[in-house]
């Protein structure tokens, strides 16, 4: 016999699957280093708009030897748009040095090993690990998933590494990947920071904001 909480979470993911059954990681890549590059330069930005730097920057740098080789104040001017770009330009060429240099090349497929490469900690490991390896070793805590997971009463806190261990400890393991990238799609397309759009959100009846608390 299941309780309510469980069943609460279950109606939630549930939900999920039903609204977004393709949801996954909206960064254009066709490799583990775009991935993985593309995620250090989202960071305080949008994915839309890293998508619009990607699309010619992924054609001019093709290899991780590539980025690399890259110089550095050209490689600043080109990711500029996506903010912090000094800071970004440098992780992405440093890490891409550090897998050329220690990992023949190839983006290494654990955690330990990505949160030791520049500009790269948990979030973004998780995205890599999740969405191209296919591995479940975290959650993917962005400011969209603190957001949500906060609201839906998954968690009481808002530092995201506390955050991913109370989402880890509720949610099932196969899920983690799946309901990370749909909790991101809702926060964007229903549950705003802002405006929350809580009167057409069809999981409010799970919602302890509006729901079943109410």
């Amino acid at each position: 016999m299941t309780d309510p909480e469980s069943e609460r979470i279950s109606a939630i993911l549930e939900e999920l699957h039903r609204l977004y059954p393709d949801a996954d990681c909206a960064l254009d890549h066709r490799n583990a280093h775009e991935l993985l590059f593309a995620t250090i330069m989202s960071a305080q930005t949008t994915d839309v708009n890293v998508n619009r730097v990607t699309s010619t920057l992924f054609e001019k740098y093709r290899t991780v030897k590539e980025f690399a080789d890259a110089d550095l104040e050209s490689f600043q001017d080109e990711i500029r748009s996506t903010g912090f770009f000094r800071n970004k330009a440098k992780n992405v060429v440093a890490t891409a040095n550090m897998i050329e240099d220690e990992y023949a090349g190839q983006v290494p497929s654990t955690m330990e090993d990505l949160v030791a490469l520049p500009g790269v900690a948990r979030k973004t490991a998780n995205v890599v690990l999740g969405t191209w390896f296919g591995i479940s070793t975290g959650f993917v805590v962005d400011t969209h998933v603190k957001r949500l997971a906060f609201r839906l009463g998954l968690t009481e806190h808002t530092d995201p590494v506390k955050v991913e261990k109370d989402l880890m400890a509720v949610i099932p393991q196969k899920e983690w990947i799946f309901s990370g990238h749909a909790i991101i799609l809702h926060g964007r397309a229903v549950c705003d920071a802002k405006k929350p759009q809580c009167a057409g959100c069809t999981l409010r009846p799970s919602c302890p904001q509006l729901g079943v608390a109410s």
